[in-house]
């Protein structure tokens, strides 16, 4: 019987706060310095937008997995799946590094879990096959 585990992240953090500083110093600096247009400026602005509504909700985000249940959640949304249903899981690495999740079930469905929710994938992987979840990974898959 293995300890449950708990994985939580929060889209409030420092890293995206520091950033989204950085870039709006730069943007007012050229501002100020070189004379550039503010509308452009604004424009450059505009994909920082997600971050700042992260930074103001701070949706969190995690996985739990017990000895019987998978349980995510992300934001509002929420899942869950009995161990018994899952046939295996599959991981992608896809071209930009990133690792994709996969449950495939028993009657050959896939449910794709939510990136925000997911750990870091090797402890992720090592706590599935200690329950005796089979773990099947796919290197640099475009789809």
């Amino acid at each position: 019987m293995a300890a449950v585990f708990c994985f939580t992240r929060e889209g409030r953090s420092r890293r995206t706060a520091i950033i989204v500083i950085c870039i709006y110093a730069v943007l007012a600096a050229a501002i100020v310095l070189i004379n550039a247009a503010w509308w452009l400026m604004a424009l450059l602005a505009l994909p920082t937008l997600p971050a700042l509504y992260d930074l103001w909700r701070s949706p969190s985000a995690g996985v739990r997995l017990s000895d019987d249940h998978l349980e995510w959640h992300t934001g509002t949304r929420k899942g869950a799946l009995d161990l018994s249903e899952i046939d295996y899981m599959r991981f992608d690495t896809r071209f930009d590094f990133s690792v994709r999740v996969t449950a495939i079930l028993t009657n050959d469905k896939p449910v794709r879990l939510p990136d925000e929710a997911m750990p870091a994938h090797k402890a992720f992987e090592t706590e599935l096959t200690a329950r005796g979840i089979r773990v099947d990974r796919h290197h640099f898959v475009v789809f």
